[in-house]
């Protein structure tokens, strides 16, 4: 039921509008395939959010982009210390010569925009925000909480433990398999990288695997906060980002920083695929916090301990933007 104004007219029933939305299952791409030719109200962002979209400024300290050939060689350390710097720092760099061909990412980018560009209909069949079966297409994750909705739908695949093959789309099966193959290694590269840079064992982070990466085409839009002001991530052809998460940030006892991050409104008409492989503690159980190797009497635990259960529950209580919980956990 709509409330009405003081003019007469109807008001925007935003609760209303948003189960409508939801209940389609169209997502923003079945929206403009239905000849969408305004912006709905709940996609807009109230005055005071448009405010403090201040263009990113000209950084002195641009996001590093960090060479991993030789890492099996006598330029490991060199990679390590480069990765520690990154990490302690922004939070986030880019990563080539990485050991994934640039034909999967270019396969893996073109299946998932297939599979994107397909009819609303063959999507609608696994539209849910459950993840029972391990694929789920929906759009906009904090849908019901954040201010205003994203211009996005998203395709979320579990695919450790073992997925299930048949439950993934068809149009995007086989190279999502492909890919899975390579991030695996390479994320077992990084997390012995990331580990030897706090100076502990290179296998202490990879039973964990608390490790963000993501792959963007040729479009920009990402910008990491770093101070007070916002930095463009310029998009490097074949390179990866990596993104040092808020869990990783705990475990390093606060040496390795997990930094604000946000996509703009993408300005082109082409659109914008990106595919993130967020890598997390299997066991939900677990008690996480500082690694008891980088806590003493001079530096102390800064985080108390908690389980994954914890953590996600608090972190689906919030919408998207300004999602780090570092503070929530700290001792």
């Amino acid at each position: 039921m709509g409330v009405t104004d003081t003019t007469g007219e109807q008001a925007f029933d935003r609760a209303r509008e948003l189960k409508r939305f939801e209940e389609s299952k169209l997502g923003v791409k079945g929206l403009l395939d239905s000849g969408l030719t305004s912006l709905p109200p709940f996609f807009i962002h109230p005055p005071e959010t448009l405010s403090g979209l201040k263009p990113a400024r000209p950084s002195s300290d641009p996001i590093p982009t960090i060479d991993l050939s030789g890492c099996d060689s006598g330029r490991r350390p060199s990679v390590v210390g480069e990765v520690g710097r990154a990490a302690r720092g922004l939070g986030f760099f880019q990563v080539v010569n990485h050991g994934v061909p640039a034909e999967v990412l270019d396969r893996t980018i073109a299946a998932v925009k297939a599979f994107h560009e397909q009819p609303a209909e063959a999507k609608a069949r696994i539209y849910r925000r459950e993840m029972e079966t391990g694929v789920a297409f929906f759009s906009n994750l904090d849908l019901f909480h954040s201010k205003a909705a994203s211009w996005r739908d998203t395709l979320q695949i579990r695919l450790e433990p073992k997925a299930d093959m048949e439950e993934i789309p068809e149009v995007c099966r086989s190279e999502l398999m492909e890919w899975n193959q390579q991030v695996r290694r390479l994320g077992g590269l990084l997390m012995g990288l990331l580990s030897e840079g706090l100076g502990l064992n290179s296998g202490r982070l990879e039973e964990l695997t608390c490790l963000e990466t993501r792959v963007m085409d040729q479009v920009g839009g990402l910008q990491v906060k770093h101070g007070d002001v916002w930095v463009d991530v310029t998009p490097v052809p074949g390179a990866l980002v990596v993104n040092i998460g808020d869990i990783l940030q705990i475990m390093s006892n606060d040496e390795y920083k997990s930094v604000d991050h946000r996509v703009l409104a993408n300005p082109r008409r082409e659109p914008r695929v990106s595919i993130a492989v967020f890598c997390n503690p299997s066991n939900r159980e677990n008690e996480f916090g500082p690694f008891p190797e980088l806590v003493s009497s001079d530096t102390p635990a800064a985080f108390r301990q908690f389980n994954l259960n914890e953590y996600m529950t608090r972190f689906f209580k919030k919408e998207l933007e300004g999602k780090s919980l570092i503070n929530y956990f700290r001792a």
